[in-house]
């Protein structure tokens, strides 16, 4: 379990800091506008969902004595934290300098990225075929990937707002973290991953593979509900900064240090779903997690801003109307993370029913696929956010350390920020919780049939 867990600490602290900060530091640091900015957070997730099935279907038909997945984390796990400070660097030059730059750094950090995390993903089935245990080795996994998160919010915290060179120094950081802790994962994995269930290794042209999916009804459902969760948890976390600087007009420095609150709930969260939903079901976890998660989305819909800009030198000295949505601001934090970690968990939880609905069980082909669709869902809704905001007229800028909030930006960007912070996801999560209706728990099924 403490391996398996430390296996997403690696590609969790790369997803939580690409995902909170990247858009900033695009449209921030490296001063491209918002357009150009959605535009390569799409080129990241569309590659990404590229090469899932490719690599999914090359680690299916690895062998080795240590079995299929091992060997593509451990060759990826030095190109990711290289890659991973790569990304966090500002290359001399002009505009299409630096999209060139970052469009090839992001193509090989992603190729990494998948190396690791999907053949990592895979031995949840493969370890065990026990669907409490299953469901425990995918919570140890994000409580493994969100303490990593937490370390980065950290460590972001501590840098970006302090140093010149803070992004840089946070790459640097983060990616050594990411390559020691997926090494480190991998020795302690290693005398199980020898004895899991192998893939078939039956060679199946992409016909065939696309046939089996589309007749797997459980998969179809249980991917779409993937989509529809993260999507919408992508978008906020993207948006997320810029919300907190420009909406509620909280300082760059305090706004980095109030996404630590999210990343705690999420993992208490992450705790308190998986034991609720071994007792009483993933698909009641789930409706009781996402309608909390819908309730803080509409309140970031209408809460004011705060009158003057909330600073760590200010903030406990605020008038008590300014205090009281500061505090309304900090327990919807609190309130998503807690509600959205059900989308971490549930989803991953669900992914071995519909594996094992297949007789080939091929885990690696699944996990690419369902990864796929997800990425290339989430790549075009980065996108919208960059194509919303521009026509909207938001402002981008090439200041690094004292960012958004001293920049005044037109009203209907304001609002726009509001609606993809609040109204566009608390839709996506409501579509997912309609998708549940007939979707068939077959944990509860079991336990019912054996009482």
């Amino acid at each position: 379990m403490f391996s398996y867990g430390l296996g997403d600490s690696g590609t969790g602290l790369a997803a939580t800091q690409l995902g909170i900060y990247l858009f900033p530091f695009f449209t921030c640091a490296a001063g491209l506008p918002a357009f150009i900015a959605g535009s390569l957070l799409m080129v990241i997730k569309v590659w990404d969902a590229i090469n899932d099935p490719l690599i999914g279907w090359l680690s299916d038909h690895t062998k080795t004595k240590w079995g299929p997945r091992l060997p593509w984390m451990i060759g990826a796990a030095t190109p990711l934290g290289i890659s991973l400070a790569a990304i966090w660097w500002v290359p001399p030059g002009n505009i299409i300098t630096k999209t060139i730059y970052y469009v090839f750094v992001t193509i090989l950090l992603m190729t990494a990225y998948t190396s690791v995390n999907l053949p990592f993903a895979a031995l949840s089935t493969e370890i065990t075929e026990d669907t409490s245990i299953r469901t425990r080795l995918n919570a140890a996994r994000f409580t493994g990937s969100i303490l990593a998160g937490l370390t980065g919010l950290i460590v972001a915290a501590s840098l970006i707002s302090s140093e010149q060179n803070g992004y840089l120094i946070m790459g640097r950081i983060t990616g050594s973290i990411a390559t020691f802790s997926t090494l480190i994962s991998c020795w302690g994995l290693a005398p199980f991953a020898k004895k899991a269930r192998k893939p078939s290794g039956n060679t199946e042209p992409l016909k065939i593979q696309i046939n089996r999916i589309v007749r797997n009804k459980i998969f179809h459902k249980i991917i779409f509900l993937y989509l529809l969760l993260w999507c919408g948890l992508q978008l906020m976390q993207t948006v997320s900064l810029i919300y907190l600087q420009q909406v509620m007009k909280v300082s760059s420095g305090l706004s980095a240090w109030i996404l630590i609150p999210f990343q705690i709930s999420a993992l208490i969260g992450l705790q308190f779903w998986s034991i609720y939903s071994n007792r009483f079901g993933r698909i009641k976890a789930l409706v009781k997690g996402a309608s909390i998660w819908i309730v803080a989305c509409i309140i970031t819909i209408f809460l004011p801003p705060i009158s003057s800009i909330v600073s760590m030198s200010n903030v406990f000295s605020l008038n008590y109307l300014d205090t009281i949505k500061f505090i309304i601001l900090l327990i919807t934090i609190l309130l998503v993370g807690f509600g959205a970690s059900t989308a971490y968990l549930i989803p991953w939880s669900l992914l071995p029913d519909a594996i094992d609905a297949d007789p080939e069980k091929s885990a690696g082909i699944y996990t690419a696929w369902m990864v796929f669709v997800q990425k290339i869902g989430i790549g075009i809704s980065v996108f919208l956010l960059g194509v919303l905001l521009t026509f909207s007229g938001y402002q981008s800028s090439t200041e690094c350390i004292s960012v958004a909030e001293s920049f005044i930006q037109p009203e209907s960007a304001l609002t726009t920020i509001r609606l993809c912070m609040g109204l566009i996801p608390s839709l996506l999560v409501a579509i997912g919780l309609i998708m549940t209706k007939n979707l068939v728990d077959q944990n509860t099924k079991y336990q019912s049939e054996t009482l």
